[in-house]
């Protein structure tokens, strides 16, 4: 049973039907009716897609021996084995916790009220129609907490929102800071560090390291810091704190707010019961972003084929993958990062170009036909 049908989800049931066992039938349960990928909120946010427009529905997804249920998980009992959901208790010989990151809002005082976001679809929909009305003044885009989805995402926000005034004609009436908790952006290493900070620089947006927003006031608009200084804002765009989802509140399986796996082969504690994605940690730290649950979806599709079959596991979990982001003119870079191989992560950065954007469409439109066998 798989709950959660992100990128390690639908790839861990693509995976486990490929395997073509007769025997294995596996159950995938998510909230929504549809996905989309993370990257193309940023086209709702700019208005060049509506969200319709970015939708997968699930009832595309058709593979062998995997049955999609649109349920909400309420509840997991990882001794059982057992999963509760808005429709009943399901029972499982394995179970694959793929639920991802919640976003809570509330942890950050009048963000709420007053900011606005684009990590979630709604958010971006309200974002855009918040850009299409400015007209000049203060944009703070704040980093709330860590870890968040997507390291590159804050940046790309900034770099898209600057080329969206330029194109309105409005740029030299808008004056934009960005504040993170790191000490510097996409911090993998030094060299991917500096092509963002080169980025945000040559846009003229103001770079605020280790500096944590921890309350707006929508009334003065004005943003507290953790320092106790204040920044004003006009328009106030954040990046939300991220938690565990509810549902696993009181399983067992959560520790600081994440849940804690083998690194090398995505096990819980809890024999039979797996995290993969956004919702778990380890020892080391791997980003909180797609590609990295699609790769651990092939180790855990292989570990358990391993463990039915009882042959040797699979080799370990390397926390590897290809991240695209957005600078905006259709310029797309590329890092080709690994975390868990080496002593220390170790990415291969690749500056924006026209050729990575390419890169970046053929990224989907893989996944979109390997998933939802669109063309």
């Amino acid at each position: 049973m798989i709950l959660g049908a992100g990128f390690g989800g639908m790839e861990l049931a693509t995976r486990l039907s490929e395997a073509g066992a007769d025997d294995v039938h596996v159950t995938l349960i998510d909230r929504d009716d549809s996905f989309f990928f993370g990257f193309s909120k940023l086209e709702v946010m700019l208005g060049r897609q509506s969200a319709q427009e970015i939708r997968l529905p699930y009832s595309d997804f058709e593979k062998d021996r995997v049955e999609f249920r649109q349920e909400t998980v309420t509840a997991v009992d990882p001794v059982a084995r057992r999963v509760t959901t808005d429709a009943g208790s399901h029972d499982a010989d394995f179970v694959v916790v793929a639920l991802g990151a919640d976003y809570d809002l509330a942890a950050t005082p009048g963000f709420e009220q007053g900011g606005h976001e684009y990590y979630t679809l709604a958010g971006a929909e309200r974002l855009r129609d918040a850009l299409a009305d400015f007209e000049g003044g203060s944009v703070l885009v704040s980093i709330l907490g860590q870890p968040f989805k997507c390291p590159p995402a804050p940046f790309e926000g900034s770099f898209l929102i600057h080329e969206h005034f330029k194109q309105r004609g409005i740029r030299d009436a808008v004056e934009m800071t960005t504040t993170f908790p790191m000490a510097r952006p996409v911090p993998v290493t030094g060299e991917v560090s500096q092509m963002f900070r080169d980025g945000l620089a040559e846009r003229g947006v103001t770079e605020l390291a280790e500096q944590l927003v921890t309350a707006i006031d929508p009334g003065t608009r004005t943003a507290r810091l953790a320092s106790g200084e204040e920044l004003s804002y006009d328009l106030f765009v954040g990046i939300p704190v991220h938690r565990a989802p509810a549902a696993l509140a009181g399983s067992g399986l959560v520790e600081n707010n994440w849940v804690p796996v083998d690194q090398s082969n995505l096990r819980t504690p809890f024999p039979g019961v797996y995290a993969l994605g956004d919702v778990c940690t380890g020892a080391r730290t791997v980003p909180k972003a797609g590609i990295f649950a699609e790769a651990a979806a092939r180790v855990v599709a292989e570990d358990i084929a391993a463990t039915i079959a009882g042959s040797e596991p699979p080799a370990p979990y390397e926390g590897s993958g290809v991240c695209y982001a957005e600078f905006g003119g259709g310029l797309v870079s590329k890092v080709e990062v690994n975390f868990l191989r080496g002593e220390a992560p170790a990415a291969r950065r690749q500056d924006p170009s026209l050729e990575f954007a390419a890169e970046k469409e053929q990224f989907g439109a893989v996944r979109r036909s390997r998933w939802f066998g669109r063309d």
